[in-house]
């Protein structure tokens, strides 16, 4: 079970749901589902950085807007929250999710005859529509028990559309009331014998990549690296305080790792046993490598034990293909017939390891959440169809890795091969450029707190502070989403709070982040649009377009596609306008009346200023001998000598915005604007 870490510590807001709506889906009924069948024992792995959010969602005291969205009455909606709303409350599975509720159904026809479109859609979605839309995009993501048990909720899905505003705070209590039982049911099961708790290092970092990036090429030769990131304390330090945390809260200290995404080598281990973990998992992909051929059933199935200078670590690899069946087709079945598949894979499987005489341990390991949104009733009926049939083979037991691990005798492993559950290596995280360029600025990131704890006058609460934000940025979820792999709706979320959390360790350290986080790090597919100049211009550098022809002929930046902009993240720039008269370029930066000071970097290749704007003014933060005006627009006049740029030679420019020492906008948002210092013709001294 697992999420990326959503909040930004500096703002103390939640960047995106998803935490939130798999608490209220999967992470409670995946363990009381259980409860029907006494004799099915199961490990459930939880990530402690997502547990963290889980109980501050519980205590009611995560500030989330898509909750706050959801909850505001729909008629005091502005456009922007409207937009915000239809942007992010339709996504979900359209069959099983979306279409389960015949009115939200009929709005995401809607929304989609709108051609997703908000302005489009303003007719078709009214107070009472919208209403709708808020309580039953919340409502999908309910647990099947809640669902089935708790009269209120029943009552409300059976009411179906034309919800109240009473209704629409009752979704929100009940939303914290299902929250609240998350931790519990696994304290319970735990304590009883009928669950093992599992855990993975804080904040879900890939262990083997913290120790020594390099080690990526041990697993895939030649593949393109960053600079190395070394920092195997970093790597102690998210398995030693996971630890603690399981047993702070769950009560217990874990016997098991899950290390992130399965990701393994020898250092990890090393490291794990010193820290108490007992037994570890991974891929059979894995244990093919390690042994130089391939892992077929007689080799997965049965435990192993790393053993390596007077440490040992006992070691089960799953079946991937068992596992991706039950993660990526089993949805596709009847709950019965997927059921039967399964059992008789194992039985099949089973039989010549059986007939030798040792039993059969067959590991079957998945993502806790994601599957079941794609199953009916989000897989309850196949579950217990499978755990029915287990419990009543008595060939087959279904019991803890802990158990297991007491009933089949290991084969001894003298090393692991370094690698993960997919393709038994680590490209998904390193060796993209979008990868290496995160890894890069982690270490830059890394290499500044190293070189900040000298300073005095840093506090220890901001030094913890940073080293915070450092661990979350270690974190596996953001490089998972940068590269060619995958894709999701929400990828430029995920690369604007991953800068965020990097430039949050300079604010604590006191220090200005580097330019290099305001910009993105995953290609982005905005559509810019650039106008070369016509005629040279000398406008009054005063803040104001004091006519329509002060700026005609100049050159024009714009961006046409801003609908990647989520929540949280205002793009201020709106269009750059531009020219020369031979011996000054000149900027024009076009922005909404900003409502706090905001900080605009100006960066040539040979020279760069900082200019502070707020209402009213703007002023330069050093000395140069550019001059400047902002009321409604901000002007920027630069002599070419003193940016390196002779008559008739393109000056290369890039424009970034901080507020709050944070990154909110660049201009371009990759690489360099190229700006023409020529006129068509002569130019006129």
């Amino acid at each position: 079970m697992h999420q990326p870490f959503y909040k930004d510590l500096m703002t103390g807001e939640y960047k995106l749901p998803w935490t939130r709506l798999h608490a209220l889906k999967d992470y409670y009924g995946m363990v009381q589902v259980l409860d029907a069948f006494p004799e099915v024992r199961q490990t459930f792995n939880l990530v402690p950085s997502m547990l963290v959010q889980i109980k501050e969602y519980a205590e009611a005291k995560a500030a989330d807007p898509f909750l706050r969205a959801a909850l505001k009455p729909a008629e005091e909606l502005d456009e922007q929250e409207r937009a915000f709303i239809l942007r992010y409350f339709f996504q979900a599975h359209p069959g099983r999710l979306i279409r389960r509720y015949p009115r939200y159904g009929e709005l995401y026809d809607g929304w989609q005859a709108a051609d997703r479109d908000a302005r489009r859609a303003r007719h078709f979605f009214n107070g009472q529509t919208m209403r709708d839309l808020q309580v039953l995009s919340q409502v999908a993501w309910f647990d099947e028990e809640f669902l089935e048990k708790d009269e209120e909720i029943r009552e409300l899905v059976n009411k179906g559309r034309d919800y109240t505003l009473a209704d629409q705070e009752l979704m929100g209590r009940k939303q914290i009331g299902i929250l609240g039982h998350v931790v519990k049911v696994y304290q319970e099961f735990a304590a009883n014998g009928r669950i093992e708790v599992t855990t993975t290092p804080f904040y879900h970092p890939i262990l083997p990549l913290l120790c020594d990036s390099n080690i990526a090429a041990v697993s895939h030769p030649y593949v393109p690296l960053p600079p190395p990131f070394r920092y195997p304390e970093d790597a102690r330090h998210q398995l030693k305080t996971a630890r603690q945390y399981m047993e702070q809260e769950i009560g217990i200290k874990p016997r098991g790792l899950w290390p992130s995404e399965g990701s393994v080598s020898d250092e990890v281990f090393t490291i794990a046993a010193d820290e108490g973990f007992h037994w570890a998992a991974t891929d059979n992909g894995v244990l093919g490598k390690t042994l130089h051929h391939v892992a077929d059933v007689t080799a997965t199935y049965r435990p192993y034990v790393w053993k390596r200078d007077g440490r040992e670590m006992r070691v089960i690899f799953r079946d991937h293909y068992l596992s991706d069946l039950v993660g990526f087709v089993y949805s596709r079945m009847g709950s019965a017939d997927a059921a039967t598949h399964l059992l008789d894979r194992i039985r099949e499987n089973c039989a010549h390891i059986l007939g030798s005489g040792r039993d059969a341990l067959v590991p079957v390991i998945l993502d806790g959440e994601n599957a079941w949104e794609h199953y009916e009733l989000n897989g309850r009926p196949f579950l217990k169809e499978l755990y029915r049939r287990i419990q009543q083979d008595p060939t087959i037991e279904a019991v803890t890795v802990s158990e297991a691990l007491e009933k089949v005798e290991p084969q001894v492993l003298s090393n692991i091969f370094p690698g993960s559950w997919i393709n038994a290596n680590f490209d998904i995280w390193i060796g993209a450029e979008e990868d290496n360029k995160a890894w890069e600025y982690l270490l830059r990131a890394r290499q500044a707190y190293e070189a900040a704890l000298g300073d005095s006058s840093l506090s220890e609460a901001n030094r913890k502070l940073a080293f915070e934000e450092l661990l979350i940025a270690e974190g596996s979820d953001w490089c998972w989403w940068y590269g060619p792999e995958h894709f999701s709706d929400n990828r430029e979320e995920f690369d604007h709070l991953y800068r965020s959390h990097l430039a949050n360790v300079y604010v604590a350290l006191g220090q200005e982040p580097p330019d290099e986080l305001s910009r993105p790090i995953l290609r982005t597919h905005v559509t810019a649009q650039h106008h070369e100049p016509t005629a040279p211009v000398r406008p009054v550098i005063d803040g104001e377009v004091t006519s329509y022809f002060e700026w005609m002929g100049a050159g024009l930046y714009t961006v046409d596609d801003r609908s990647g902009a989520m929540h949280g993240h205002r793009y201020l720039i709106q269009e750059v306008h531009y020219g020369c008269d031979g011996m000054n370029l000149y900027l024009r930066v076009d922005f909404p009346v900003p409502e706090s000071a905001i900080q605009v970097n100006l960066h040539f290749e040979k020279a760069s200023w900082s200019i502070e704007v707020e209402e009213g003014g703007a002023k330069l933060l050093q000395e140069s001998p550019l001059e400047v005006a902002y009321r409604r627009v901000l002007e920027i006049k630069t002599p070419l000598a003193a940016i390196g740029v002779a008559r008739g030679e393109p000056a290369r420019v890039r424009l970034s915005i901080w507020q709050g020492s944070l990154p909110v906008d660049a201009a371009p948002r990759e690489g360099w604007l190229s700006l023409p210092t020529a006129e068509p013709g002569d130019w006129p001294l």
